[in-house]
């Protein structure tokens, strides 16, 4: 038997010649994979997949959220488009509370995800506006049936909305079958699709959305909308034996995954084993340190100095390793800032000097990811009445305590240091494969352990998603799938775990997607996490 074949799955991992898509739902990577049959190359198909994604996984995702793409052509160049939002002008720490950064019209960043979709578009595919949001249209117009998962979580979300989101979300019954319809949204997309991001930044749509916001005591503005733009960056990457991995670069915090593989590294994990004690109290602790790392330093490098190459450095590696504890689950001070650290728990190094995501390969090559967000379960809770449109929730993810030392600390203005973080794994400089995963800060913890099942340990990417997995919090406290063997999980009570068993499948570690080139056949593969609705397709 071979390594690979001891790995269980639900389901196959799906192979094809010339295209593959994966996604939350199927509908959603039918509508990615139909842009492909059609001639579309990986952008359309992303951008149409994560269209009909706001519309068949409304509480995830949206037009008034914010996301990343991180985009592979087939000439070899790698880039990162991020549309992930910025504080609106007014936004200073003095005006908001803990309740109003949660949920409500202040709760939300400038949205970026229709900018993203558009300029993605506009500048890397091949077809009209009119072929990118076709499917989304229909399922919003026609309406689609509810899967298990859409019905787990209209009943969980849907009380978070306003009057206009509930007439949408409570019309229809919670139950598998029951079908949903947006028309509202569906007539937003047809005026996107004739005039373009125009409308929505700067036209009728964007006076719907400012005018119903500040009448609600909100802060985003037509102004805030009107100079929004998204940017193409360059990602960032290290060398894991062997394996180049790549992610983008701050205000997104996929370093923190890029230092706990460098931390990783130099153990021999597979002399370890799988998701033995021994590997998930080593994974643990990398992780913690990480973390220590990640709330300390990362934020919006156009406003603050963030030490990139000084914490990814030979050095300073080796010193964060030196502190990985091999016996005993040390003190986190869990995944966010909240107030001064205990001494207790483990600290930064010193330097001197709610989401979804899908991913779509086409036949040339090009692999286009997108990971992106409402935030919390309908994002601030807030419809912009006859839109369809839910704005998201980011400033709760921003630090509003004026005493805060990290720089995620909000700013009118500033990107929010975000944790939706997509990732490409390249073998002697070809692409291998691309995975991610939604979860909030779980995501940096769940895409690491995902590449390290494939490029570790020889899973397939469908078995690579599906294994089960950990989430580290505060202090020692840590959520663990219950499929990790009782004799494991009883070795780490002993090492000072604080376990949560969280059940076989849970969505509480995430939700991963992924896509393939096979480095022999060419062949096009994809892989979709059961932990949710999430379907794999390819032809």
């Amino acid at each position: 038997m071979s390594h690979a074949d001891k790995w269980a799955r639900t389901r196959p991992t799906i192979s094809g010649l010339h295209g593959a898509v994966a996604s939350a739902h199927p509908l959603a990577s039918q509508a990615g994979l139909d842009v492909l049959r059609s001639g579309g190359n990986a952008v359309d198909a992303i951008a149409a997949t994560a269209a009909t994604l706001a519309v068949v996984e409304p509480y995830m995702s949206g037009p008034g959220g914010v996301g990343f793409l991180l985009l592979h052509k087939a000439d070899g160049t790698t880039r990162v488009l991020n549309f992930s939002g910025n504080t609106p002008a007014a936004g200073t720490p003095d005006q908001f509370t803990a309740e109003t950064q949660e949920c409500g019209p202040r709760a939300c960043l400038i949205p970026g995800n229709l900018a993203g979709w558009l300029e993605a578009v506009e500048r890397e595919g091949t077809l009209k506006r009119s072929d990118i949001f076709a499917a989304a249209i229909r399922h919003a117009e026609d309406g689609f049936p509810l899967h298990p998962t859409n019905v787990h979580f209209l009943k969980i979300c849907t009380p978070r909305l306003n009057d206009a989101g509930q007439r949408v979300f409570s019309s229809v019954p919670h139950r598998i079958g029951a079908v949903l319809k947006q028309p509202d949204l569906a007539n937003s997309y047809r005026q996107i699709v004739d005039e373009g991001a125009e409308t929505f930044y700067r036209g009728e749509l964007a006076g719907k959305i400012a005018e119903h916001i500040q009448s609600q005591d909100g802060l985003l503005s037509r102004e805030d909308l009107a100079n929004y733009r998204p940017e193409w960056e360059i990602p960032i990457g290290v060398d894991y034996r062997g394996t180049q991995v790549k992610t983008c670069p701050p205000n997104n915090e996929g370093f923190q995954i890029l230092q706990q593989l460098r931390m990783l590294e130099s153990f021999d994990l597979g002399e370890m084993g799988h998701n033995s004690a021994d590997y998930i109290q080593l994974v643990s602790e990398a992780i913690k340190l990480a973390v220590a790392d990640r709330i300390a330093y990362n934020g919006d490098p156009k406003l603050c100095e963030i030490p990139l190459e000084r914490l990814l450095s030979d050095d300073y590696i080796a010193e964060r390793r030196s502190l990985v504890n091999r016996t005993w689950a040390s003190h986190s001070e869990g995944e966010r800032w909240f107030g001064p650290r205990d001494e207790t728990m483990v600290s930064p190094g010193r330097i001197n000097g709610m989401t979804t995501h899908m991913a779509a390969v086409d036949e040339a090559g090009n692999v286009a990811s997108i990971t992106q967000s409402l935030g919390n379960g309908f994002g601030s809770g807030v419809m912009i009445p006859g839109t369809g449109i839910v704005l998201n929730n980011f400033v709760w993810w921003c630090e509003i305590d004026p005493t805060c030392p990290t720089p995620n600390l909000i700013a009118p203005g500033k990107r929010w240091s975000s944790c939706m973080a997509p990732l490409h794994a390249f073998r002697d400089g070809r692409f291998w494969f691309s995975v991610a995963t939604p979860g909030s800060w779980g995501i940096l913890q769940t895409t690491m352990q995902m590449f390290l099942n494939v490029a570790e340990f020889g899973a397939d990417l469908q078995a690579a998603i599906e294994a089960p997995r950990f989430r580290v919090w505060e202090r020692t406290r840590m959520q663990i799938e219950t499929r990790i063997p009782r004799a494991v999980r009883d070795q780490l009570t002993r090492r000072h775990h604080a376990l949560e068993p969280v059940g076989d499948f849970s969505p509480l570690v995430g939700g991963g997607q992924g896509v393939m080139i096979d480095p022999e056949s060419g062949a096009r593969m994809a892989a979709a996490d059961p932990r949710r609705d999430g379907y794999a397709l390819a032809y």
